[in-house]
């Protein structure tokens, strides 16, 4: 694709991807079930079948990520292997194993005056998608936007771009094979960051766009968008350990919630304890996040039981740190632990560890997150491990959807009408 040199020249390529995108939204929408397989069953082979170009591509993006000298945890995002191509494979043939969500009826009655009526699901139309660092999102979420009958236009981030850009034509070339049109799932050719600006303002040809990245990222296009935004905001996560808590389940609970890995949006960055156990259960869990490499910015309490850590600001309360790094503080008790996590979460994703069933449905109707925990890891929050073969992004807002976005909430509905020649007084 040749490098688009000015404004004029992006905007009419951008509007131009808008269209042909709109006109293979039309067909995806009345495309039968099992060619929607049939595509991302061939993706997913033909992503295997690319593996060393997607890889090589990969290791470009990263040479130049290291050249700017991204962070260690950005570097794990963007980095690839064989292991992450054979997981995007898997991702597809999982998601094309789902039923498909469009066309189910959701409900059906009957009116007095004969009135048949319907609520049926239908795709949203085109789903624009703008994404930092993690190039596994441009397969992700091409697919997923393929089995819900949707045209996807992805704007990747500009460190993930040769990376993306291989993965995305894997994805095309499997819409192709299956009968279905490529222009389905494309990928903006360029890394200027104006394109961005004008996929907000193209209404005519994109119905919902979807955030995936930092704060900056969301705000902007929650203030710029004109069209729908399903929103992936940061996860500043919270795993809260009870009075009740089995000791060794916590220390297996935290440690992996923090340190499995630390750049994903699951990852936990704060850890509260029960002022009541604090003392005891406090020391070991600490040691085994300082052996992984874990910084920790605890309050006085915590500072008071560990001398390897550092105080805590204000701010740290609510950073998304993505890093080896978590705030600890000692609370007094479930209800102080729901207040902490309600004032500075990002209602993303948020866990209690405890054998109290009482205290754990309190914690579970109580906190204000779209995916919420008893005893299992916050790096669960993931649509792969859901069930959904894989997602778009966690959902932050209230309005549906929330928490993991795959292809049964890519779609809307529509009502059927169906009568015998009712006409209305």
């Amino acid at each position: 694709m040749p490098a688009l040199d000015s404004t004029n020249d992006l905007y009419a390529e951008m509007r131009g991807i808008g269209a042909a995108a709109r006109r293979a939204a039309s067909l995806m929408a009345r495309a039968p079930a099992e060619m929607k397989t049939r595509a991302l069953l061939a993706g997913a082979a033909e992503l295997r079948a690319r593996r060393a170009a997607i890889l090589e591509a990969n290791a470009q993006d990263l040479a130049e990520a290291k050249r700017q000298s991204l962070s260690a945890a950005m570097l794990d995002r963007l980095s690839l292997d064989a292991a992450r191509v054979e997981a995007m494979a898997h991702g597809l043939e999982e998601v094309a194993a789902l039923p498909d969500p469009v066309g189910r009826e959701l409900a059906r009655w009957t009116r007095p005056n004969g009135l048949d009526i319907a609520r049926v699901t239908v795709p949203l139309g085109v789903i624009g998608i703008i994404y930092e660092s993690r190039p596994n999102v441009t397969a992700d979420a091409g697919g997923l936007c393929l089995r819900a009958g949707n045209a996807a236009i992805l704007r990747g981030g500009s460190e993930s771009f040769h990376s993306s850009r291989a993965i995305a034509e894997a994805v095309r070339v499997g819409l192709a094979q299956a009968g279905l049109p490529a222009d389905a799932v494309q990928l903006v050719p360029t890394r200027d960051r104006a394109a961005v600006g004008m996929m907000l303002t193209l209404t005519e040809f994109i119905d919902v766009i979807v955030p995936r990245g930092g704060r900056s990222l969301i705000e902007r296009v929650q203030r710029e968008s004109r069209m729908p935004v399903i929103a992936h905001l940061e996860g500043v996560c919270h795993v809260y350990v009870d009075r009740a808590a089995d000791l060794e389940k916590a220390r297996r609970i935290v440690l992996n919630a923090k340190m499995r890995r630390t750049g994903v949006c699951g990852a936990a960055e704060t850890l509260l304890v029960d002022r009541a156990v604090a003392a005891h259960y406090l020391p070991p869990i600490l040691a085994d996040l300082h052996q992984a490499g874990c910084e920790i910015r605890g309050d006085a309490a915590v500072q008071a039981l560990d001398a390897a850590s550092v105080p805590a600001s204000e701010a740290d309360w609510s950073t998304e740190y993505l890093d080896a790094i978590l705030a600890v503080g000692v609370v007094d008790g479930v209800a102080a632990a729901i207040d902490h996590v309600n004032r500075y979460g990002s209602h993303h994703t948020d866990a209690i560890v405890t054998e109290d069933k009482a205290t754990a449905e309190r914690f579970l109707a109580e906190v204000d997150s779209a995916i919420v925990l008893q005893n299992a890891s916050t790096q669960f929050a993931d649509g792969g491990e859901f069930g959904m073969g894989a997602e778009i992004g966690i959902s932050t807002g209230r309005l549906p959807p929330r928490g993991p976005v795959g292809a049964e909430q890519l779609v809307s509905y529509k009502y059927l009408v169906r009568g015998t020649g009712q006409v209305r007084p």
